[in-house]
């Protein structure tokens, strides 16, 4: 009974500093978001009022290769097209999709399935957002309903689709009228942070480390994300520890036994 007490302290002591950490990037001023490695491809996708479809199929081919990859296709068809329009895709056939993810190098490591769900992508905002892809997140809608818009695009899976409503919200200032249905996003540093800290088992499982967020703050369970994926990639590395630049360490119990 004494050893459950503690641990009820420190986890809330780990939440309270990861729950604060994530607030003061939430409210932090909107700054450009630096996807990729390319300032060109970067500016694209965040280029929200006149290109917002960019980020949407960026996060569309996020899947089964690195992510800076993958935010990159969409300047890659740019390139390519002399263009990146929504009216322009939209007058693109399957087989020209197809062609420009394959050719001359492939853009992706699935070419045949992920030129696809561009393809669908392209074809499901013209067809239910008027050509705007702004539309799934206009108008303050509740958090659920932006995930669930996401998750209706061929491809996309419930980590991509609370990611990309993550991203919205915390980098760039898009207004939810509630921030339920946000989730951490199952990443190999959050996994990692959060089992050193010891919030979840080493080998926790998505489900469990998403509901863990959940139980720990329910308001806003993805708030949590970026400051566990900030401390994982830069500090708490895979087989190295620097937990003197870790603003976690004083509560971390595998940072004291380091």
């Amino acid at each position: 009974m004494v050893t459950r007490t503690v641990r009820m302290i420190d986890e809330q002591a780990i939440k309270n500093r990861l729950v604060e950490h994530g607030q003061q990037l939430f409210e932090a001023p909107r700054e450009p978001i630096r996807f990729t490695n390319e300032d060109e491809a970067d500016r694209l996708l965040n280029d929200l009022k006149d290109h917002p479809h960019a980020f949407v199929l960026a996060c569309v081919m996020d899947r089964q290769i690195k992510a800076e990859r993958a935010w990159l296709i969409p300047y890659r068809f740019q390139e390519k097209l002399g263009d990146f329009s929504i009216e322009l895709l939209t007058k693109q056939s399957k087989a020209d999709v197809r062609r420009l993810m394959a050719e001359p190098q492939p853009l992706h490591r699935f070419v045949e399935k992920m030129s696809g769900y561009f393809f669908k992508a392209i074809t499901r905002i013209r067809d239910v957002y008027g050509n705007n892809a702004a539309g799934i997140w206009a108008d303050s809608p509740s958090s659920a309903s932006v995930v669930y818009r996401f998750l209706e695009f061929d491809g996309v899976g419930p980590k991509i689709a609370s990611m990309a409503a993550n991203i919205l919200a915390r980098e760039f200032k898009v207004e939810f009228s509630d921030y339920f249905s946000i989730d951490i996003s199952a990443d190999v540093h959050v996994r990692r942070v959060f089992g050193r800290l010891g919030l979840t088992p080493s080998d926790a499982t998505v489900d469990q480390l998403i509901f863990r967020a959940r139980g720990l703050h329910p308001k806003f369970p993805g708030l949590m994300d970026s400051p566990a994926w900030e401390i994982g990639r830069m500090w708490c590395r895979p087989r190295t520890y620097d937990c003197t630049k870790c603003y976690m360490a004083d509560v971390c119990s595998t940072a004291k036994r380091v």
